[in-house]
């Protein structure tokens, strides 16, 4: 008996241990996340322009270091993988832009003397620094500190280890910026006020990219500042615990503790009383872990929407894609309700809703957003009001919203297609009526780069008028589709019928003698010569961030037509063939064209659809060789992760989707049309307990054309699927082969409509 007893105890031993170590090796979605990827460019490519730091999931808070004392485009995100120093960690950031904007409340923790009139910098390795979602490290060289950095949704929390018996210093810097020679930069007035020995609270004004931006702060310290020096640029504040100006400062010194200092940071864009309320609120504890493991879990929680089953270097660039898409919007609302209107005005939200900003809207209207009214149902209906708001204020929606205020950046008004997107998927939380008045009056007033008047006259826009001008006609010409689609919907007919004429402008700059889009001037004579691997700029040129080319395929509206404008199908084909087989260039490339395979340049988001258009021609498998291609060659595990700026998300959300195997080529229909699914098993996770399961059956990697497709048991024939079957929930199953089908999706009667 006694023998049986040690057995049986050594047998369950054995058991708990096995038990133990297999739990310890199951990874969670959030166990993937890679924040260093798309953040430095390898050999002369494209980055993604990424941050690495600390953000919890759409907050206002990203804790991130800056690598450069004043970033500029290249280093977009204040953050460059190739670079070697660190000035500091500021709170505020973009996720992969191509403008350099934001970088408030700089913190730089140093030692030696406390204050010299240089501005403390130290080297770093990444041997000795890490990122993971919600938390970033990195020891200090020149300092010998470890910092590291952590978030609630509107709070910093820092913690520094100083070495042994030095000084404990850190500076606070509210002059820290974007390169200021760019965008008209100016501060109006900061101020850095010394509250009591552990607290500190502040504020600066900011106009650069987006005008008069007010972030408030309020910091507190673990340990009691001993000295303090206050500055304004070269002037030292002597006897004063505050100082106002433009350029300001605070160097503080602590003790010498064994003890890490740790700075918990709060903002607002409403007042430092609000500060103190979120920092109050969301972080009132000294648990540097507690906090850590907080945000890792909201993380979590939210990249667990959906399940892969994959490589392990699929699901690295899967998760880490993902969680670039939920970065922004940002929260801009505090957590008494309050925020900064559009006219600078303080407002209140009613009880469980948030305001939102960051809005890049002609990049992330076309997948990002389709991806939010299939995980964030609540948010996308906070993101419209949010929207809307702008309206209230303005009298028209946001083209590109930062910290409140819009900067125009960019063509079309594509508030537009994401407000009807989310009205045509029966989101809850919408006051259609008021979203309705907020699109009609949108495409009814004129702003900058859409001249109602010129729209209305010519029904297109002349490019001796108003520049990238082939650009605008086609991108306003589907905005004013999106509003006919919201106006059939409440029966407003006569309102239909006037936006569906508008809607096709985009014919009247469509040449048939060369088979293009192409710019006229206000008599309607075409502009020549006419070149259509030319690029354009942001002005002075008929093609935004594009050519003509790339912007031929923007009808996404009306596709179908556009292959009758070619000359049907076969001509339609040959046509996309050429477009991903001509390698010519012109001399001049716009910054933003990278990931080239021909003329598709999937680095900029005009390119991002065309893939999918076979699908409308009887050619799915054209389309399955071209998305498996982009899936598998353009996005990778390194800095250098993503073909070009990752543009809040967009960049990420096509390979999301497109991993998952469809896309919505129109991003306001309900339509995903059929790619190349990357992974052996899919499931989203939907509301009411309903999930969606997209199952591939392939023999190999190189099956990666689609043979046939059941829905739910059932034979499928549709090389598309609509959001209304997805929310269903069910199976959809593929099964693939390693050539091309000549049967499956090819008839007309399986191609989207």
């Amino acid at each position: 008996m006694f023998s049986n007893y040690f057995l049986k105890l050594f047998v369950t031993c054995i058991f708990i241990l096995l038990f133990t170590h297999a739990h310890a090796q199951v990874k969670q979605p959030v166990d993937y996340v890679n924040p260093f990827i798309g953040t430095g460019a390898v050999n002369g490519s494209l980055s993604g322009n990424n941050f690495p730091g600390a953000t919890s999931p759409f907050g206002m808070v990203q804790l991130s270091p800056d690598t450069r004392s004043e970033p500029g485009w290249a280093t977009a995100s204040g953050y460059d993988y190739n670079d070697d120093k660190i000035y500091g960690f500021s709170h505020t950031h973009l996720s992969g832009t191509g403008v350099a904007e934001l970088f408030d409340v700089l913190l730089m923790p140093f030692t030696g003397e406390l204050y010299n009139g240089k501005q403390p910098v130290s080297t770093f390795s990444h041997n000795d620094e890490k990122a993971t979602a919600g938390y970033y490290q990195v020891r200090l060289n020149d300092y010998n500190i470890n910092a590291e950095l952590t978030t609630t949704t509107r709070t910093g929390f820092h913690q520094y280890q100083y070495p042994q018996n030095t000084n404990n210093n850190l500076l606070i810097d509210l002059n820290h910026s974007a390169d200021k020679g760019s965008w008209s930069f100016r501060i109006t007035q900061a101020q850095i006020k010394v509250v009591d020995a552990y607290t500190i609270e502040g504020y600066r004004i900011v106009s650069s990219w987006a005008k008069l931006r007010k972030v408030y702060f309020y910091a507190k310290f673990s340990q009691p500042i001993v000295t303090s020096i206050l500055t304004d640029g070269n002037h030292v504040k002597n006897a004063t615990n505050v100082v106002n100006g433009t350029a300001v400062k605070a160097y503080l010194q602590f003790s010498n503790s064994t003890k890490p200092l740790l700075v918990k940071v709060a903002l607002s864009p409403v007042s430092t009383t609000n500060a103190k309320q979120n920092l109050q609120t969301e972080n009132p504890g000294w648990n540097f872990n507690t906090i850590k493991q907080a945000a890792r879990k909201s993380w979590n929680d939210e990249l667990q929407k959906i399940n892969v089953t994959a490589t392990e270097t699929q699901k690295e660039i899967f998760y880490t894609a993902l969680y670039h898409t939920f970065i922004q919007p940002n929260t801009l609302s505090d957590v008494n309700g309050q925020y900064m209107a559009a006219d600078f005005t303080t407002r209140k939200l009613p009880a469980n809703t948030v305001h939102y900003s960051t809005f890049s809207l002609w990049d992330t209207y076309r997948a990002v957003h389709p991806l939010y009214t299939l995980l964030q149902k609540k948010r996308t209906a906070d993101f419209v009001n949010s929207l809307i708001s702008q309206y209230d204020t303005y009298g028209y929606l946001p083209i590109w919203q930062l910290w409140g205020q819009d900067n125009y950046c960019m063509i079309g008004n594509h508030s537009i297609p994401v407000i009807v997107d989310a009205i045509q998927k029966n989101i809850s939380g919408i006051n259609i009526e008021k979203a309705y008045q907020a699109v009609k009056q949108s495409s009814l007033q004129s702003h900058l780069n859409s001249p109602f008047d010129v729209w209305k006259k010519y029904g297109y826009m002349p490019e001796n008028i108003q520049t990238q001008s082939v650009s605008i006609t086609l991108e306003m010409a589907y905005d004013d589709w999106c509003v006919a689609q919201l106006a059939k919907r409440l029966n407003k007919t006569e309102d239909y019928q006037y936006f569906m004429r508008r809607a096709g402008f985009y014919k009247n700059i469509f040449n048939p003698v060369t088979n293009f889009f192409q710019a006229k001037d206000d008599k309607g004579k075409w502009l020549e010569p006419f070149d259509p691997f030319q690029y354009g700029a942001n002005g002075g040129n008929p093609f935004t961030e594009g050519n003509a080319w790339q912007y031929f395929w923007y009808v996404p509206h009306d596709v179908n037509n556009l292959i009758s404008m070619v000359g049907g199908d076969n001509k339609f084909v040959q046509k996309l063939d050429s477009f991903f087989t001509i390698d010519k260039k012109s001399d001049h490339v716009n910054n933003n064209a990278s990931g080239f395979i021909g003329q598709y340049a999937h680095g900029n988001e005009p390119s991002h659809h065309v893939a999918y258009l076979y699908n409308y021609a009887g050619a799915p498998a054209k389309t399955q060789f071209y998305v498996s291609r982009v899936l598998n060659e353009l996005y990778n595990t390194t800095s250098a992760g993503y073909a070009g700026n990752e543009d809040c998300g967009q960049m990420s959300a096509w390979y999301v989707l497109s991993a998952l195997g469809f896309y919505p080529v129109n991003p306001a229909n309900g339509v995903y049309v059929f790619g190349s699914p990357l992974f052996a098993s899919t499931t989203i996770q939907l509301q009411q307990q309903k999930k969606f399961t997209v199952t591939t059956k392939r023999q190999s990697d190189k099956d990666i054309y689609i043979q046939s497709v059941t829905l739910n048991g059932k034979s499928y024939l549709n090389n598309y699927i609509l959001h209304s079957t997805i929310e269903k929930g069910g199976e959809l199953i593929f099964t693939m082969g390693n050539t091309p089908s000549t049967t499956w999706g090819v008839n007309k009667a399986s191609r989207p409509q």
